[in-house]
C-alpha cells in the first residue's frame, strides 16, 4: 500500500527531459550528455541521470568498427534509436541524422528526419553544418522536428577537410564559425554541439548565441559536455582522443571476467551443482541406465500401425 496522501503526495518521480527544458538550461546547470546505441546503453545513460541521449552516427565506429562515419545509413540509425528508445530513459532522445540524408533535397530531408522521430523514436535530430544548412532546418522545424546543429569538427566531412582535424583556429575561420552559429541560432536549432574547437571560440560562440551549446574537444566554457559512452566506460581499444576522459576501465574488468568465465569450464568448475537443472532421482536413474535410450529405440523398430 502507498504511503502517499492529499498532505504527503509521497516522492517526486523524476520528469523526463524535453526540448524546452534543455533551451532552459542556457543558464545553468550545465548540460550532460553521452551517445548510446542499444537499450542495456539507453538504460544506464538514464539511470545515471544523463540529460541526453545523443544516438550519435559514431555507432559506425563504435559498434560496428568502420573507420569513418560515412557508412552508416538511415535503417543502420532507425535500428538503433527504437533500440534506444525501448529502454525508456528520462534523457532526451536525438538521433543523428547519417551522411546523405539530407544532402539531396530538403523534401529527402524531411523525409527522414520523419522516419528517424516515427520509426527511430527518438524526439529531435541533429545535423552537421553552418548557414548552408538552414534551409534544410527550416524545412525540419517546419515539420514539427526539433533540430540540433553541429559546428566545428564535422565528422562527415572528415574527407574534405582532410583528417579529424581541429577547426576555427585562423580568424577568418573562427569569425564564419560565430556567424554559423548565430544563422544555426536564426533558424530555430534548440542547442549546439561544437566539437573540435578551440576554447576561446567555444567560449565565443557560447556568449553569442541565446541557445545551449555543448562541448566535444571545445574547453569547459560551452552549456554542458559530450562524450562517447564506450569512451567515457573504457570500452574502446587503443589511444582515445585528447579530448576524452575515461571513468573506468570496463575493457579491461571485461576481458578479466571472460578469461575467468574460459578457465572455469575448462576446469569442470563452471557449471556447479547450484547452477544445473536436475530431475527426480528415478528418472535420472532412468536415465543412467539408458531407459530412455531402450525405450527410444524399442519405439522405433516396433511395426507401425
Amino acid at each position: 500500500m502507498s504511503d502517499a496522501t492529499p498532505m504527503n503526495p509521497g516522492p517526486i518521480k523524476p520528469r523526463p527531459i524535453t526540448v524546452p527544458i534543455v533551451r532552459e538550461r542556457k543558464a545553468g546547470p550545465k548540460l550532460t550528455m553521452v551517445t548510446a546505441y542499444d537499450h542495456p546503453s539507453a538504460s544506464i545513460a538514464s539511470d545515471a541521470g544523463i540529460d541526453i541521449i545523443l544516438v550519435g552516427d559514431s555507432v559506425a565506429n563504435a559498434v560496428h568498427g568502420f573507420e569513418k562515419t560515412l557508412s552508416v545509413t538511415v535503417d543502420m540509425m532507425i535500428m538503433h534509436s527504437a533500440a534506444v528508445e525501448r529502454a525508456k530513459p528520462l534523457s532526451l532522445i536525438v538521433v543523428d541524422m547519417p551522411w546523405m540524408s539530407y544532402h539531396v533535397s530538403d523534401e529527402e530531408a524531411v523525409r527522414n528526419a520523419g522516419r528517424l522521430i516515427r520509426e527511430g523514436g527518438a524526439s529531435a535530430v541533429k545535423l552537421e553544418g553552418g548557414a548552408n544548412r538552414v534551409a534544410t532546418i527550416e524545412r525540419i522545424l517546419a515539420a514539427e522536428i526539433p533540430v540540433m546543429g553541429h559546428l566545428g569538427l564535422t565528422p562527415q566531412s572528415v574527407n574534405a577537410m582532410g583528417g579529424y582535424k581541429v577547426q576555427g583556429k585562423a580568424i577568418e575561420d573562427a569569425q564564419q564559425m560565430i556567424a554559423d552559429a548565430r544563422a544555426l541560432e536564426a533558424a530555430g536549432v534548440f542547442s549546439i554541439v561544437l566539437e573540435g574547437v578551440p576554447d576561446v571560440l567555444a567560449a565565443a560562440i557560447t556568449e553569442a548565441v541565446d541557445v545551449p551549446t555543448i562541448g566535444i574537444g571545445a574547453g569547459d566554457a560551452t552549456d554542458g559536455q559530450v562524450l562517447v559512452f564506450h569512451d567515457v566506460l573504457g570500452l574502446g581499444g587503443g589511444r582515445y582522443p585528447k579530448f576524452v576522459r575515461s571513468y573506468a576501465d570496463l575493457r579491461a574488468g571485461a576481458i578479466e571476467a571472460l578469461e575467468r568465465y574460459a578457465a572455469d569450464v575448462q576446469s569442470g568448475a563452471y557449471p556447479s551443482e547450484a547452477e544445473t537443472y536436475h530431475v527426480r532421482d528415478e528418472v535420472a536413474r532412468m536415465l543412467a541406465d539408458g531407459g530412455a535410450l531402450s525405450d527410444r529405440t524399442q519405439s522405433s523398430s516396433s511395426p507401425s500401425s
